[in-house]
């Protein structure tokens, strides 16, 4: 396949307004996140919602497109700036990255282009990662994967994603917000209205489902660091301040 990696991003935060121009360690948190991506080897592009964050980018000479700032998800920013990039259908693939997570392993990006290049049937490919702590199995905050996962294998296909606590003893997987899409399927999931589990669950991902897409999940060690509220960022100040 040929994948591009695309993260959308905009100024308009609920939480941390502003937060991708935050300082972490003398760069700003969405040009962290574009080195990150840089990483990986494959190409790589903001989907901006505000021309600050696309003067940032260029600044470092990357490439960033300035998108409708009301558009209503990532995933409609990220399509509408492959749209853009590329109107002739060059990149098959495209990999949502999220512009929150300023040290993310280059390695997620390459794990989700595998996914889609390796199993067919994957329309949507995304990452889990074990539990970080046990209270992870009661927090709505931590949405969980629910896999259909062979024993010693890395690799599944989701069969939900929710919020609630899961019965049993069984590994519980916590879901990362990092997707590749096949390109078609990308433009179906953004032409279809919100699902009736999707309101319900506050999980875009669950519309992808309830539309009959397939999606497969591929198990990484630990997951990234996000930044998500004022907290969030003095963490991440303070691992730029000793890692770099």
């Amino acid at each position: 396949m040929t994948p591009l990696i695309l993260i959308p991003t905009r100024m308009a935060a609920t939480r941390l307004p502003g937060k991708p121009l935050a300082d972490i360690g003398g760069r700003s948190m969405v040009v962290r996140a574009w080195e990150r991506a840089m990483d990986s080897g494959l190409p790589v592009a903001v989907a901006a919602g505000d021309p600050e964050i696309v003067a940032a980018i260029e600044a470092v000479g990357g490439r960033a497109v300035l998108t409708d700032p009301d558009l209503p998800s990532g995933s409609d920013r990220v399509l509408a700036a492959l749209e853009t990039l590329d109107p002739d259908g060059e990149y098959d693939a495209v990999i949502n990255l999220q512009g929150d997570m300023p040290f993310a392993d280059p390695g997620i990006a390459t794990a989700c282009a595998a996914l889609l290049h390796g199993e067919p049937s994957c329309d949507i490919a995304t990452l889990v990662a074990p539990e970080s702590e046990p209270s992870d199995r009661t927090n709505v905050d931590v949405v969980k994967a629910v896999l259909a996962l062979e024993e010693g294998h890395r690799h599944g296909r989701a069969l939900y994603f929710t919020r609630s606590t899961l019965y049993g003893d069984a590994p519980v997987w916590r879901h990362i917000g990092v997707y590749g899409y096949r390109r078609e399927a990308l433009k179906r999931f953004c032409a279809a209205p919100p699902s009736p589990l999707e309101k319900r669950e506050k999980l875009e991902q669950l519309r992808a489902l309830e539309m009959g897409l397939s999606i497969w999940a591929a198990v990484i060690a630990e997951a990234p660091i996000s930044v998500d509220n004022p907290a969030d960022l003095a963490a991440a100040r303070a691992l730029a301040a000793t890692a770099g």
